[in-house]
């Protein structure tokens, strides 16, 4: 996920200053990792580097002043390329769990134990987002992003079954590669 396009997008609907908009991205993002305000004030000198941002006013309101910023026109432009561009489908997903699977084949561990110890920590997991998002109040952010990995799991676990299913073959291919 691309930080810059991010907070250009938050600048986009209207000028901010850094404080604002980490708090603003926390909100609007709040499953994706929060921002360090470095990495805010850093990015906001890049895209005024760039011509993607400006300055447009600094106030102290009795405070610490701020700089608020907002986007260029050429930012607006760069950020109606970025949202519109399909983001390509991976080729093959880097699984650790796949590797983990082979790597226990290969040194005479249990794959099939690890297989449903993994299949339990899925569950759970799947457990604690199906409360998440179905907890009185809770935005739809929230709601959208518990979504998101509920599908992954269950993509991961309809893996594993398929998995599970394979793995006496699965062990006589590594064992014999």
């Amino acid at each position: 996920m691309s930080t810059r396009h991010l907070l250009l997008g938050l600048i986009a609907s209207g000028p901010s200053h850094g404080y604002d908009l980490k708090r603003r991205h926390d909100e609007r993002f709040p499953q994706a990792r929060p921002l360090a305000y470095g990495q805010v004030y850093t990015t906001l000198q890049r895209l005024v580097r760039d011509g993607l941002a400006e300055v447009d006013g600094i106030a102290s309101d009795g405070g610490p002043e701020r700089t608020a910023y907002r986007a260029t026109d050429e930012g607006a432009r760069e950020l109606a390329r970025w949202a519109g561009e399909i983001a390509p489908p991976a080729p093959f997903v880097t699984n650790e769990i796949f590797a983990k699977v082979v790597v226990s084949i290969l040194t005479g561990g249990d794959a099939g134990a690890y297989l449903l110890a993994q299949r339990e920590a899925h569950m759970g997991r799947m457990r604690e987002l199906t409360a998440l998002k179905t907890t009185p109040g809770t935005d739809l952010a929230t709601v959208l992003s518990a979504d998101y990995a509920l599908n992954h799991l269950d993509a991961d676990l309809r893996w594993m079954t398929t998995t599970a299913a394979r793995l006496t073959t699965l062990t006589t291919e590594v064992r014999t590669a």
